[in-house]
């Protein structure tokens, strides 16, 4: 028994590292052959978790083998457009300059229904105002619509807007980041100044961060429960 979760404890690992060298990319939008990748090694570590009788080697070799061709189709598509397209596609135009192309919505196999449900998560229901909506090779569906029934940009109303400066996370959970006080060019005393301004201290902090312009946003345990 106590063999059994050693085996499956390694294998949890080794799927995580594998993942992990495949990149980010592939966990939130795969293309069809990362896809099949994926379905591969969940299937072959499977095999050994449960038949104790397989050597641990025996589901390890063609993990490692799948992941080793991942890597190698990945790296050679980046530089050829051929096998980049036959492994992942290419995207297709569902709606052109405001029409429906029916003909590409039966190449795709995607129905009004499908097409309609997408567009409505994008938060369009009138198909009036889309120009363009493109299928990409993950998946996922891209939706432009017209100037005319798009919101006006900051530079079309002829605003000047502020710049927009990313918040560094300071203390998360009762948790000091070192690294991310010395990037927000903070020290230990301007923490000590800010907690004590809100008569608290690290430990009872659930989240501290400031950004380039000085603006802090700082939220207590207490507050977060």
């Amino acid at each position: 028994m106590l063999l059994s979760y050693v085996r499956t404890v390694i294998l949890y690992l080794i799927l995580i590292f594998v993942i992990r060298l495949m990149g980010k990319r592939q966990v939130g939008q795969m293309e069809p052959s990362e896809f099949v990748v994926t379905m591969l090694v969940a299937n072959l570590a499977s095999i050994p978790m449960q038949d104790g009788g397989i050597p641990l080697y025996s589901g390890l070799i063609p993990i490692l083998t799948v992941l080793g061709a991942e890597l190698v189709l990945s790296a050679v598509s980046m530089y050829s457009i051929g096998l980049r397209r036959l492994l992942c596609g290419k995207p297709v135009i569902l709606i052109e300059n405001g029409r429906i192309l029916r003909q590409n919505l039966r190449r795709t196999r995607i129905s009004l229904d499908e097409l309609t449900g997408q567009l409505r998560e994008k938060d369009v229901l009138d198909l009036s105002c889309v120009q363009y909506a493109i299928l990409e090779t993950n998946g996922q569906l891209s939706v432009f619509p017209f100037p005319s029934c798009r919101p006006a940009s900051a530079k079309e109303a002829g605003i000047q807007a502020e710049k927009q400066a990313l918040p560094v996370t300071i203390i998360a959970d009762g948790h000091l980041y070192p690294k991310n006080l010395a990037a927000a060019k903070k020290d230990l005393a301007w923490v000590n100044k800010v907690l004590q301004a809100r008569k608290t201290d690290i430990r009872d902090t659930f989240l501290l961060t400031v950004d380039g312009r000085d603006q802090v946003f700082f939220l207590g345990k207490e507050d977060a429960q």
